[in-house]
């Protein structure tokens, strides 16, 4: 899959992938949706997946909102960095749904990525796209983190997802 590079592209991959993760989910028995994961690994089933995606679309909506209202606020919160994220998957994600339902975080995953999709259709294809456009965003440019926060994590998901059904 190639990464975007213009807002019709993200736009266009991001619902391509999301649907397909659904189409994914979907071919799966409701036994195998609920099953737990049949491989050793901090997500132990669906929930853990979804709920993943849909905490990263809030920290990406969170982190645009405060910096376009002109709070300095990094992507990703105190005290975590780049090279901690493992720990703030666990801590701040992990943790804090193991009580969310199954059918719950599957409903929170569709309704985050459509305001993403909505946060992305607001932004002109420079904003996206050229690097630091915005002083915010450092080296690097606002479609490379909704890239991240898209496209790219549901192809991680998918293939987190394949990976549990060949366990099975």
């Amino acid at each position: 899959m190639p990464r975007p590079t213009t807002k019709q592209d993200l736009i266009e991959i991001a619902n391509e992938q999301h649907n397909k993760l659904w189409l994914l989910i979907g071919s799966m028995s409701e036994e195998k949706q609920n099953a737990t994961f049949g491989f050793e690994d901090r997500d132990k089933n669906l929930r853990d997946v979804l709920v993943h995606l849909y905490e990263w679309h809030q920290l990406l909506l969170n982190w645009v909102k405060a910096n376009q209202k002109g709070e300095q606020k990094s992507f990703l919160p105190e005290p975590y960095s780049w090279k901690t994220t493992n720990e703030m998957n666990v801590e701040m994600i992990w943790k804090k749904h193991q009580n969310t339902p199954y059918d719950k975080s599957k409903k929170m995953l569709k309704e985050s990525h459509n305001k993403v999709m909505k946060l992305i259709d607001t932004y002109s294809n420079e904003e996206l796209f050229v690097k630091q456009y915005f002083s915010w965003t450092g080296t690097t440019s606002l479609g490379g983190y909704c890239v991240s926060a898209t496209s790219s994590h549901y192809d991680w998901a998918m293939k987190k997802i394949k990976k549990h059904i060949k366990s099975i």
